[in-house]
């Protein structure tokens, strides 16, 4: 009579065990503990920001249609306090990486990004659009001009349009950090700098120095500056109620 309820339990435990070692051979991956009462909600943008555009299958990347509904969800909830996105792109479509740029500066509650391995192109605004930044020592940020695939137009028109294309991006920046609009440009049409191509690689502290990120730093320095503006925001709440 007393033995069934230990078979029970470890018919349990290898059944457990099995989906954890079948979802390892499948996914490459095993259960994460997460925080149940977690304050904060952890966002990555990796791989390249895919738009309009669908990209080939064998390509790592993130599409902004799953991203934008998320954002959403996490200005609703109320349990989450705080946002943690971290950063490893090599750039993408323009306008997704614009709109998410856009919606994650308008959320109200504190955010604070990593950029880690690289965030290059139009992750540049994308890093910048957060309350604080960080940037690891070793990661890098390609900066420059905004190009074109497929058909072109040789049109006066279409350089136009290039060319304001471009100052939306430079102006987000300029707006969301504390790099001047001459100095963004400068990196951004450097010559020399990038093999066959113009432009700046700009590395972990030099980021910093521009004034395009605010600190050097990893998980560690973001979560405890994410909960040092949850504080903030939390303590300017009570005076409003007040």
């Amino acid at each position: 009579m007393d033995k069934q309820p230990e078979k029970k339990g470890d018919q349990t435990q290898d059944n457990n065990s099995s989906a954890l070692v079948q979802k390892i051979q499948q996914l490459g991956q095993s259960n994460v503990p997460q925080a149940p009462d977690s304050n904060i909600h952890v966002l990555s943008i990796i791989g390249q920001v895919e738009g309009h555009v669908q990209l080939p299958p064998q390509n790592k990347t993130t599409k902004y249609e799953h991203l934008l509904p998320q954002l959403v969800a996490i200005e609703q909830n109320p349990k989450i306090e705080g946002l943690v996105i971290l950063l490893n792109t090599v750039g993408g479509d323009v306008e997704a990486g614009l709109a998410l740029s856009e919606m994650i500066t308008s959320i109200s509650k504190p955010t604070v990004s990593i950029v880690l391995g690289g965030g290059h192109s139009i992750g540049v605004p994308i890093a910048v659009a957060t309350d604080y930044s960080f940037i690891a020592p070793t990661a890098t940020m390609t900066i420059h001009p905004i190009r074109l695939t497929g058909l072109v137009i040789g049109v006066p028109q279409t350089f136009e349009y290039l060319d304001e294309m471009q100052n939306r991006v430079v102006d987000f920046v300029v707006n969301h950090s504390n790099i001047t609009e001459e100095k963004f440009k400068d990196l951004m049409f450097a010559k020399g700098n990038l093999t066959r191509d113009i432009g700046t690689n700009v590395v972990g502290k030099a980021a910093v120095e521009y004034g395009l990120i605010d600190g050097v730093g990893g998980v560690k320095e973001a979560m405890k500056k994410i909960n040092e503006l949850i504080k903030q925001n939390g303590d300017h709440e009570q005076q409003v109620m007040q």
